[in-house]
């Protein structure tokens, strides 16, 4: 097979669940081990930091490899979903996978794939953890795709585990209620590995408290030990000081990505440097941390973040697809000075739109779109619901024509915002 007609395969003959949704969830790891058996226990074979969480986990994820990579190490990256290429999901220092190595491993294993009916998320799990281990990197960064408990990543040996948060996201698989998804992303706290909670609350604490009591886990919260504090932000990029226990640690740095809700992931993010330095990777200082900061984008290859697209009209990219995530952006979005905004808003069907359409500016012009995935939501059917909750914007069928049609009704000092899930960002960036 050459790389496209793997790519068939691999998107056409595995379940894949940002493709089709529930279906291809599976809430039992017995396909991931029995692969990690057949593939000689790759996961065993490097060091590993562990990240869940509701909203976040992407961005610590990038944060942490990046700097990481920037004292010297040799870091392998696993995230989820990609963007633009399949091959963003692995990275060793930033470069993705090659096409061959991709083409290679399915050749090599396909009988196996086929023969036990693997999900398209436990074949590249496999792949990632394969290519580390084969690779020898000194570390990996292991984003966990869906919960935590019950999620391929879940096999990994971690030296440190994450926990960003929890909100009320993939309700269907991991409960209604945030004790319950707490429960589901403490599934990944380890017996006697650490872990950080960037968020304290209420009805999750005890959560955290009891499984971590019972792994025997040192546990920290974020939160009550790092605060992040605004130091001057663009709508490009924030600049921020660190405080530490309410004593300043850093001050004026500069990250990339500009999304008021940052500061929390930053917060998260250092408590994780702070405690992979006591860990032992010595080599992480205040240049290789702020270096990683600064340069998250180009060295991971980070993209959707409250991602600027173009000027003149401001066009801006934002991932943000749950509660929790749209008020963080609506805060970014309270700070900024633009004559009128454009929203264009597209998702995907098992996702609750209409009570995310409820909480966006009311004075905005609105145009809808659909992902180019098959759970994309009919466009015409989600304008349809836009309506009946007093939202009223014409349908596109995809974002090109969308786009084309918003920036040529902006005035140059206007703002669109293209939003609503991560794919229709994805679709978005191809243009």
């Amino acid at each position: 097979m050459n790389y496209q007609e793997t790519l068939d395969y691999m998107f056409s003959s595995l379940p894949m669940y940002h493709r089709i949704g529930k279906a291809a969830y599976k809430a039992d790891l017995s396909n991931t081990h029995a692969l990690m058996e057949y593939l000689g226990h790759p996961e065993r074979c490097f060091s590993s930091i562990h990240v869940a969480g509701s909203n976040g986990k992407g961005s610590v994820s990038h944060l942490t490899a990046s700097a990481l990579q920037q004292a010297g190490y040799r870091v392998g990256l696993y995230t989820s979903p990609h963007l633009v290429d399949f091959r963003e999901r692995i990275r060793i220092n930033g470069e993705m996978i090659s096409q061959p190595e991709v083409v290679s491993f399915i050749e090599r294993n396909k009988a196996f794939f086929d023969s036990h009916q693997l999900s398209f998320f436990e074949m590249t799990v496999g792949m990632a953890f394969d290519y580390f281990a084969r690779q020898q990197v000194d570390v990996a960064v292991v984003e966990v795709g869906l919960g935590g408990r019950l999620d391929s990543t879940n096999v990994v040996s971690a030296q440190l585990c994450v926990i960003t948060n929890i909100g009320l996201d993939h309700t269907q698989f991991l409960g209604d209620t945030l004790p319950l998804i707490a429960s589901e992303k403490a599934g990944i706290i380890k017996n006697g590995v650490p872990v950080v909670i960037g968020e304290t609350h209420p009805e999750t604490q005890q959560i955290f408290w009891d499984k971590a009591n019972e792994m025997s886990a040192p546990i920290i919260f974020a939160d009550q030990n790092f605060s992040i504090r605004d130091h001057g932000s663009t709508v490009e990029r924030l600049r921020f000081d660190v405080l530490r226990s309410g004593q300043e640690l850093h001050t004026g740095w500069e990250c990339p990505m500009a999304g008021s809700y940052q500061f929390k992931n930053l917060a998260t993010f250092f408590q994780v440097i702070e405690l992979l330095y006591i860990l032992g990777y010595d080599r992480l200082d205040d240049y290789s941390v702020r270096r990683g900061i600064e340069s998250v984008v180009e060295s991971t290859g980070l993209h959707g973040r409250w991602e600027v697209i173009g000027h003149n009209p401001l066009v801006v990219c934002e991932t943000a697809h749950n509660t929790d995530g749209v008020k963080t952006m609506l805060q970014k979005l309270s700070q900024l000075h633009y004559s009128h905004l454009h929203i264009i808003y597209g998702c995907v069907n098992d996702k609750d739109f209409s009570h995310i359409l409820q909480m966006l500016p009311t004075d905005a012009t609105y145009s809808f779109t659909q992902p180019s995935v098959p759970r994309g939501l009919p466009a015409d059917q989600l304008a349809e619901t836009a309506k009946e909750i007093g939202i009223v914007g014409p349908h596109f069928s995809n974002i090109h024509d969308a786009l084309l049609a918003v920036k040529a009704k902006a005035q140059p000092d206007d703002m669109i915002l293209i939003t609503g899930s991560i794919f229709l960002i994805a679709d978005a960036l191809r243009m």
